[in-house]
């Protein structure tokens, strides 16, 4: 018997294995079939953007070194010289003490001129901050608003004093706040340091309250660093906020401070240092550093090298290339025979 009608047994089939196939339906997109730019790396080509290359960047790192070089920058490292000769033997001991006189001053004699802003610093070494645990050892929801207060979440072992009240800010990183002083003077005038501003506008706006004050910190038998004052909150803790960004490395700094006037060469600084921070324990280090800045930052001499090394590589590779090319040029193939030429469409 022949049926009747537009379908088949065998065309219904067919029909139903393709609506149940998964196969993707074709397109120009899915088939990598959409117009593209396909340039040849045809010799002239290459040669000019190498030497366009060369020609770019050469410049930029003459002036990033430039720039690098007009920074002033005094260095100091001060925590062996910060140690009384007869604590030399035990540093630890020295620094774990509470009645040690911990002061000490020098002098610093200004090499050039540095025109304000002066920015103040401190450098650790050895000092890893980016270590997993330390890092995650903060509550971020607890410092942004005082409804979570009871919030210590990761915050362990500085989550909560004995008898279970929380400390504000928890966590391993605010505990180690650093707590070294600098002051500064010349002739017998004190030179006025401006603390504000230091931190990251966008931290003092969305990552710490100004409806969260310390609570409970520092207050346990073991004191990591600073303490922070309970009647201002902490957006406003701005020596807290700078610690509180962690460093990606070993060795950073952090600013502490700027010096609003500017400092003539040959001038003689006198400091002032409280050398509280225990470094000594894990064998690090402690610098101040006071220095100007440019437009490309501080003293970075990395930028200008990097820049040179790669404009001068190509400029090396494109004199290479028109050698080569006019000792031993090549005829070029025919464009047309490529594929997408002979199919534009890439049918």
């Amino acid at each position: 018997m022949i049926p009747t009608g537009d379908s088949t047994p065998e065309t219904d089939g067919a029909t139903e294995r393709r609506k149940k196939s998964k196969k993707p339906n074709y397109s120009r997109f899915t088939q990598q079939e959409l117009p593209a730019c396909k340039p040849l790396l045809t010799p002239t080509i290459v040669i000019s953007t190498f030497i366009l290359i060369g020609v770019l960047f050469i410049p930029i790192g003459l002036a990033s070194l430039s720039a690098s070089g007009n920074v002033v920058e005094i260095v100091y490292r001060y925590d062996i010289d910060c140690i009384p000769q007869q604590s030399q033997d035990d540093k630890l001991a020295f620094i774990q003490s509470s009645v040690t006189n911990k002061t000490c001053t020098t002098t610093f004699n200004v090499p050039k001129n540095m025109k304000a802003p002066v920015h103040i610093y401190y450098e650790l070494d050895n000092f890893y901050q980016n270590h997993r645990r330390y890092v995650k050892s903060r509550n971020d929801k607890q410092l942004r608003s005082k409804a979570y207060e009871l919030e210590t979440t990761n915050c362990a072992p500085e989550a909560t004093t004995p008898d279970g009240s929380p400390i504000v800010p928890c966590g391993l990183i605010a505990w180690s706040l650093f707590n070294d002083t600098y002051s500064f003077a010349t002739q017998s005038k004190v030179i006025e340091v401006n603390k504000k501003n230091i931190a990251w506008q966008s931290d003092k706006d969305h990552k710490f309250g100004s409806d969260v004050y310390p609570k409970n910190f520092q207050q346990g038998g073991l004191i990591g660093g600073a303490k922070l004052n309970e009647s201002i909150p902490l957006s406003e803790q701005e020596d807290l906020i700078v610690w509180m960004r962690t460093a990606a490395l070993p060795q950073f700094r952090k600013l502490y401070g700027r010096i609003e006037r500017d400092l003539a060469a040959n001038e003689q600084i006198s400091v002032t240092i409280e050398n509280n921070y225990n470094t000594y324990s894990f064998e690090g280090e402690k610098r101040l550093v006071l220095s100007t800045t440019s437009w490309i930052g501080g003293k970075n001499g990395f930028l200008g090298v990097a820049y040179l090394t790669i404009g001068s590589l190509c400029i090396f590779l494109a004199v290479a290339f028109i050698v080569l090319y006019l000792l031993k040029p090549r005829t070029l193939g025919d464009p047309s025979y490529l594929s997408w030429n002979r199919n534009p469409d890439g049918h």
